[in-house]
């Protein structure tokens, strides 16, 4: 059996709106091991990027217990908390969120000065990453240089730099057209395999989800493995 890398355990999310309490998720269980691929998909308003959230300990779960290397988030600080993240975890979103006024290097680099590694270090690695995303030669652009394709590329870049063991993905090829969006989730793919990182992507294109070991629908709070077409 591989490591389990992320779990959640009885996870209950809810929200108020007004006087209404609105259940999001009820006891919701989940695990994702070493190198493992799973797609979730679900209408629109399911809470797909509500649970991305939670998962990756950015929100907290009203009950239940989410637990990242067999660390559970609810019981630490928020900085042991921020440092596990950033260890551990990398994120990728429909919008790239790189910083305007830096390079691709600099923004590749954030994760791991943040994590207090040296400049020459960081920037080693950084270009090693931007490289093998075919970035290297782009290494001083800023993200309003480079194209849409070549700015999620470098939002993967920075997700992968610190070898996290889990990569979260909302929905990461959701504003580039078809062939780029391939293309993104081909060096995905490679970069799944290549550092055995689990990866966990939310879409709502099945032929992206399609690509992943497993299949999970949100639907009424609770996830279910998929078997349709």
């Amino acid at each position: 059996m591989s490591e389990v890398i992320l779990a959640c355990t009885e996870l209950t999310k809810t929200f108020k709106d007004g006087e209404r309490r609105i259940e999001v998720f009820k006891k919701l269980c989940f695990s994702i091991e070493a190198g493992k691929k799973i797609a979730i998909i679900g209408a629109s308003g399911a809470g797909k990027s509500t649970l991305m959230h939670l998962l990756g300990g950015l929100d907290r779960a009203n009950k239940g217990q989410i637990c990242l290397k067999g660390q559970d988030l609810a019981s630490i600080g928020p900085n042991k908390r921020a440092r596990l993240r950033n260890r551990y975890l990398g994120f990728v979103y429909q919008f790239h969120h790189l910083l305007p006024e830096f390079s691709a290097l600099e923004n590749v680099m954030m994760p791991m000065l943040i994590a207090k590694q040296s400049k020459k270090t960081a920037a080693d690695k950084a270009k090693q990453v931007l490289d093998q995303v075919g970035l290297g030669d782009r290494l001083e652009h800023r993200p309003a240089q480079l194209s849409g394709g070549e700015r999620q590329r470098a939002a993967i870049a920075r997700a992968m730099v610190m070898n996290p063991a889990c990569i979260l993905a909302d929905e990461p090829t959701g504003n580039l057209d078809e062939k780029t969006a391939d293309a993104v989730m081909e060096m995905f793919l490679q970069l799944n395999e290549m550092y055995n990182t689990a990866l966990i992507l939310v879409t709502h294109d099945m032929h992206i989800a399609k690509q992943m070991d497993h299949i999970v629908e949100l639907k009424h709070g609770e996830l279910h493995l998929f078997s349709g077409d």
